[in-house]
């Protein structure tokens, strides 16, 4: 099963001149590529040169067995990238043919998925309610003239959480992007980085889906993964907040991925030593 993940550093680049990823982020990106090729396949980094560049400079690039792809640097111009900060994933799905997984490097997969989701046209790691400070009603978005949503849209159906999606439908693939970079690309959007994004990235998903007659398998229940009962899938996401702000916790978690990826994958030990941002600060 192939796999993707994806890097657009315009966002992080508002900010800043250089780019650079945190400790923490290294390392779940590298476990998240790992993990995936240890049990389900084979993976690739599509990004931008930014990207490209960095991966090569802290020397990661292996990770990736099916390489690193240099193609995000021609949507720069195309959609607000501090309100579309996630823009990146969307055409980089665009760019490519189905059955594939989209994967964010904080998400790592620890079994394998072939027998729950092979079959599956589209398959999203678990479907979400549809609060209003999130998710509003269409009648929130300030549109360019000459677009309009569609017609055929089922707004009540749930959105997707796509953390990790898998994709095995050609014409869904090219439906669902493109009704999505649409909608970025024609979004007179406000300030708000979250309700614009999301419903370009997990709202639009399910109702082209709904649209397409595609059934939705949703691989837990949210009330499953906030529990901590199931022990198949790690997403970092709002536990980075946690991270950014408490070294103690950052020292002690990245510690345990590192011991995590030695044990599992004792031929990137010296890879792990060479970064010079992992190695200064921790044992190795």
């Amino acid at each position: 099963m192939k796999a993707f993940h994806s890097n657009w550093t315009a966002p992080y680049l508002i900010n800043s001149s250089l780019y650079e990823m945190k400790d923490y982020e290294i390392l779940t990106t590298i476990l998240s590529a790992l993990k995936w090729r240890e049990k389900n396949g084979s993976i690739k980094m599509i990004t931008d040169r930014v990207g490209e560049s960095y991966y090569k400079k802290i020397g990661i690039e292996s990770i990736w067995d099916l390489g690193i792809e240099c193609k995000l640097d021609s949507i720069n111009h195309l959609v607000n990238n501090e309100i579309f900060w996630a823009a990146g994933k969307i055409y980089a799905l665009s760019m490519e043919k189905g059955p594939i997984a989209m994967i964010d490097t904080d998400f790592i997969i620890w079994q394998s998925l072939d027998t729950c989701i092979k079959e599956s046209s589209l398959a999203v790691i678990h479907r979400e309610g549809i609060d209003p400070f999130v998710y509003p009603d269409k009648d929130y978005f300030n549109l360019k003239d000459g677009y309009n949503f569609d017609n055929q849209w089922n707004w009540e159906v749930e959105p997707c959480n796509t953390a990790f999606a898998y994709f095995n439908d050609e014409k869904f693939i090219k439906e669902y992007t493109k009704a999505s970079i649409e909608f970025m690309e024609n979004a007179k959007v406000d300030d708000n980085r979250i309700t614009n994004m999301v419903f370009a990235e997990q709202r639009i998903i399910s109702m082209v889906a709904d649209k397409m007659n595609l059934k939705i398998y949703e691989m837990e229940t949210l009330d499953r993964l906030l529990s901590g009962k199931q022990k198949n899938y790690t997403h970092l996401w709002g536990y980075k907040r946690i991270l950014n702000i408490d070294d103690t916790l950052r020292r002690q978690f990245c510690q345990k991925i590192i011991k995590r990826i030695i044990k599992d994958f004792p031929e990137y030990k010296s890879m792990l030593r060479n970064i010079q941002q992992i190695s200064t600060k921790y044992n190795i």
